[in-house]
């Protein structure tokens, strides 16, 4: 493993790491999917912008099933790991087309929370039934609009502290 990839595996866990930590302190339940509100897409989000597909399917992969695991939902634990894994991938990847700004990264931003949502939505009325999946519809689009905007209110102050190396 090369000093860069191993510099970028520890980036990606300290993230993932600071995601959960982010998910944890902030769980708001949803009673009627017994599942919960967390800030995860924040993590997830300005993970993939900043640093790329791969840390940011890393992020969103490992957070989501960590996230579970710990918070005693380990039924999600599979389908976050998926869902948050391709949530973070395909944002980073669309953004690291070109170079992102507000205009450029917010449809990147709403392609990956369609993933979330829909994701969410099929493993649920797989496990629950479909009433139970259309429940979770509405907490998942608070979710992903409350990472959206905090996202993208960090993200241009961030990119100027990131060192465009990693």
């Amino acid at each position: 493993m090369t000093h860069a990839h191993l510099k970028q595996n520890i980036l990606a866990a300290i993230l993932t790491a600071m995601t959960v930590a982010l998910s944890i302190l902030v769980v708001i339940p949803v009673p009627a999917t017994n599942g919960f509100v967390t800030l995860c897409e924040v993590g997830i989000y300005t993970s993939a912008i900043l640093f790329g597909p791969k840390v940011g399917a890393i992020v969103g992969g490992g957070s989501g099933f960590l996230i579970d695991i710990i918070t005693g939902y380990p039924v999600w634990c599979l389908f976050s790991l998926v869902i948050h894994g391709t949530q973070g991938f395909t944002v980073g990847y669309l953004t690291s087309q070109r170079r992102p700004t507000l205009k450029t990264y917010f449809g990147p931003l709403l392609i990956g929370s369609a993933i979330m949502i829909g994701g969410y939505f099929c493993a649920t009325a797989l496990l629950f039934g479909w009433p139970a999946g259309l429940a979770s519809v509405f907490g998942n689009c608070l979710q992903v609009a409350f990472g959206m905007a905090v996202t993208t209110a960090m993200v241009g102050s961030l990119r100027k502290l990131v060192p465009h190396s990693i």
